[in-house]
């Protein structure tokens, strides 16, 4: 038999490698014999101890002896490696704050806005999986505001207005002015259904929104201002928070003709009446442009001193009935029993439109704060954009710029 050179090479490493492999599987087998099973007695390694849990702790915000807190910033304690069992802030007084804990009960917060210028005390006790409690607390201060002011607004929350109305808001003036854009930002109008809409400032201490065009009927609007606790620019903050819901109603719209002494009436874009009336006379005549309705009285004193017209110069202090204010200029839609002659014929009033009694207790009783009052051909100058609502004499394209 003939063995070649390639077998028998092969036969030899198997005769080197086989023995040594052997002896060290037997060391091996050896050796763990020797060191013992992990369940063995003597000899038996000790098994190496659990790491130990990592300390409670507790983070407060904002951290002890902080000063100059807003007191509607993060008021809130954050518990490491433990849950809270208990928190407990408090003022000064000792009367408690309101507050919640998570879900997880690894957090509290405050849960309403703090005082100018308070001391408060936030005592919270968390414990750990293995039982450790500590209790930790944070002292702190809030900001007292140099100024303080207060934002009014007009329509108020619950009225239902015509199309014609701007949301008017009037920052007080125990203070100085804010900044505009600042204030702007603290003041949030949402629309249902969306309307473009912007500011504009009429003064340092009066802005109004309006929609680009008149307000679609049924349209609600939602009125958030947000100033208490925060910087409105020149040391000023907000003394309160307040919101507003606001429905626009039906659109009616009257249309003054100076020319032809008519008012047409439109209630949804329908004219359901036509009215003869009188407009101010040549030496008195009616602003043109859109009036917006301000309010009504059922009775109104007259009087012409009140806008700088004495009795020695023509003026008057006459009761009338069913009056309805446009301007604070002194237009009003009235009863005009004395001018029914004139009435559709030609102007004879200090600006007011007159109306016979029974007209003008018929639309006393139609129109509603924002309804619009259009007056056109009157001879006179346009209505200012600051006389009552004389917004929409001024062009989107300005009013878009804000007038800051």
């Amino acid at each position: 038999m003939v063995v070649s050179s390639h077998s028998f090479k092969k036969a030899s490493f198997f005769r080197r490698v086989l023995p040594l492999t052997a002896v060290g599987l037997l060391m091996a087998t050896v050796l763990a014999g020797c060191a013992g099973s992990p369940g063995s007695g003597a000899g038996s390694p000790t098994a190496s101890p659990s790491a130990s849990p990592r300390p409670p702790s507790i983070r407060f915000t904002p951290v002890d002896d902080a000063q100059d807190v807003p007191p509607k910033g993060t008021i809130k304690a954050v518990a490491s490696h433990a849950t809270i069992t208990e928190a407990v802030m408090t003022n000064a007084s000792g009367e408690k704050v309101d507050g919640s804990l998570a879900p997880d009960r690894t957090s509290w917060s405050a849960g309403e806005p703090l005082g100018y210028g308070k001391t408060y005390t936030l005592a919270v006790t968390a414990r750990a999986a293995n039982g450790r409690t500590i209790t930790e607390r944070s002292e702190f201060s809030t900001l007292t505001p140099e100024h303080t002011t207060y934002v009014s607004m007009n329509p108020l929350d619950g009225q239902t207005v015509g199309v014609g109305q701007p949301l008017a808001f009037y920052f007080s003036d125990d203070a100085p002015p804010p900044d505009k854009k600042r204030a702007e930002q603290a003041i949030t109008v949402r629309t249902d259904p969306h309307v473009e809409g912007a500011f504009y400032w009429f003064d340092d201490r009066e802005v109004h929104w309006r929609p680009r065009e008149y307000w679609e009927p049924g349209t609600t609007v939602h009125v958030d201002i947000d100033v208490y606790g925060r910087n409105l620019g020149n040391g000023v903050y907000g003394k309160s928070d307040r919101t507003a819901t606001i429905t626009i109603g039906d659109s009616v719209i009257l249309r003054a003709d100076g020319a032809s002494h008519r008012m047409s009436v439109e209630v949804d874009g329908e004219v359901v009446r036509t009215i003869p009336i009188s407009m101010g006379r040549p030496s008195f005549p009616s602003h043109n442009g859109v009036h917006v309705v301000m309010r009504k009285s059922p009775t109104y004193l007259m009087d012409s001193t009140t806008y700088g017209l004495s009795l020695d110069e023509g003026g008057y202090k006459t009761e009338v009935k069913w009056a309805v204010r446009i301007s604070n200029g002194g237009e009003f839609l009235h009863a005009a029993p004395w001018s029914v002659a004139d009435q559709g014929k030609r102007n004879v009033s200090h600006g007011c439109i007159n109306m016979s009694t029974s007209d003008a207790e018929w639309v006393y009783d139609l129109l509603d704060k924002g309804d619009v009052v259009k007056i056109t051909n009157s001879g006179g100058e346009q209505l200012p954009p600051w006389d009552g609502f004389g917004d929409w004499q001024i062009p989107w394209s300005e009013w878009v710029q804000g007038n800051h």
